[in-house]
């Protein structure tokens, strides 16, 4: 069931959304060779609770920490360890979320650590971008396949490809909540966009092929050739007047 939020509830989750926004700021900006993502796990935790918040994702179905770190050729849903240490060159993505006054904000991003490729560089724009051809899209009377249709096209006219088994999805109250927000699919198709509609969009986008793998700590997603992936996230809100990008500082 999809939960309409009234301004009032927007103004709440904007609050929720800030703070992740907050954290996952402070995380990134701390990305360097040397540091473990252990360490950024950390200062992303602190940031959330001296802002009298929550991690949402701490335990949530089990997850053991704040943050997902994937690193290079992990596409999601790394798990911060002492043991990784980030090396020069690394494309580094952060997904993190805040709890606030029982809402719920979710973004995400990837970082470089130091110089790195020009291929990875043009990886991390082209995925960026996507999110924000996906963003433009969200209007009331439009569809749920018109923001996947957006980022599918934008990222494989460049020559990447979408990941499909993982999607972005609403958020409110509950950190997944309806619809499912695929990065692919037919414009005009899906679910009608409705104001009051609060979603998380995520584009997860790879250097090579579209083809993933779980690894055994049943958690940890990476691209099945070892290429690289990236991933963007904005917690938004559809209004009358177009979308509200609630985790936008």
């Amino acid at each position: 069931m999809i939960v309409l939020k009234t301004g009032r509830e927007i103004s709440l989750m904007r609050e929720a959304c800030l703070i992740a926004a907050g954290a996952l700021k402070a995380a990134g900006d701390a990305v360097e060779p040397g540091v473990t993502t252990a360490q950024l796990d950390q200062i992303a935790g602190d940031f959330i609770r001296k802002q009298g918040a929550q991690p949402a994702f701490l335990n949530y179905n089990g997850f053991p920490a704040v943050a997902c770190i994937s690193i290079n050729d992990e596409v999601i849903h790394g798990i911060p360890s002492k043991s990784r240490v980030i090396a020069k060159g690394d494309l580094v993505s952060i997904d993190l979320g805040a709890e606030f006054n029982g809402y719920i904000g979710d973004n995400a991003a990837t970082f470089a650590a130091g110089e790195i490729s020009p291929e990875a560089q043009r990886l991390s724009d082209t995925t960026r971008e996507s999110l924000y051809q996906g963003i433009k899209v969200c209007v009331a009377g439009g569809r749920i396949g018109d923001i996947g249709a957006a980022i599918s096209n934008y990222c494989e006219s460049r020559g990447f490809s979408v990941v499909k088994e993982y999607t972005g999805h609403g958020i409110g109250s509950k950190l997944h909540e309806d619809p499912s927000v695929p990065n692919f699919g037919k414009a005009g198709r899906g679910t009608r966009l409705l104001p009051g509609m609060t979603l998380a969009i995520e584009p997860m986008i790879n250097q090579g092929s579209a083809a993933i793998r779980l690894m055994p700590d049943g958690w940890t997603v990476k691209t099945l050739d070892g290429k690289l992936s990236a991933h963007f996230e904005h917690t938004i809100a559809i209004t009358a007047d177009g979308p509200l990008i609630l985790t936008q500082l």
